[in-house]
């Protein structure tokens, strides 16, 4: 069957990442920069040999994988449990208004997810896990011996490398960030997952 290869990918940098809002599974466009920093991961790609591409259905995520795609014969899968995690209130509030309003809730989001407790109808990390991984798992089986491009977002990423370190969600926040646009390469052969890169940017920095 030959080397799985995956090749996870974080959406370009958007409006709301500067304005430093939380956006979740609410929307906001690519900046220029964040346009250019896709268009250097898909020149750094673009002698790879990519059969197929899955994106989250959040915009952010296409536009990128628009970009990557670029003019190669490369289908596109949309994919809603690639999306970010479900923040609730918090999607579209600055930062700083999160902090002021829910300090304690802030800080375990980031540093002690096991215990986060998302605010109205938002998403657990546990249940980020259990409608992100088996959607990972399905796009490996279906399509075994294949290099697949995945785009989606920070903290689904997060989650998805936890998962292929065999990693408890409770040490997340131990690993290094996922930036914008940034790379990440597995390699899967006879069971067995690889990590060649975790969050490359490499590409823009």
């Amino acid at each position: 069957m030959g080397q799985t290869i995956l090749y996870l990918i974080r959406h370009g940098q958007t409006k709301w990442n500067l304005e430093k809002r939380m956006q979740g599974h609410k929307d906001s466009p690519l900046t220029e920069f964040g346009i250019s920093q896709a268009q250097k991961l898909r020149d750094r790609l673009i002698n790879e040999k990519i059969d197929l591409i899955y994106s989250s259905e959040s915009k952010r995520a296409y536009d990128t994988a628009k970009i990557i795609q670029h003019n190669r014969n490369i289908p596109i899968n949309i994919k809603k449990e690639l999306k970010e995690i479900h923040m609730g209130k918090w999607e579209g509030m600055n930062q700083t208004d999160i902090i002021n309003k829910y300090p304690e809730t802030w800080e375990n989001f980031w540093n002690n997810p096991s215990v986060y407790v998302p605010t109205d109808e938002g998403e657990s990390y546990e249940e980020l896990k259990a409608r992100v991984i088996p959607s990972i798992e399905e796009i490996i089986n279906l399509n075994q011996g294949k290099s697949i491009v995945i785009v989606t977002h920070r903290i689904t990423l997060k989650v998805i490398m936890s998962h292929f370190i065999n990693q408890n969600i409770c040490n997340i926040c131990r690993n290094p960030d996922i930036e914008s646009a940034s790379l990440s390469k597995i390699h899967l052969e006879n069971g067995v997952f690889k990590i060649l890169l975790y969050g490359d940017i490499s590409h823009y920095k």
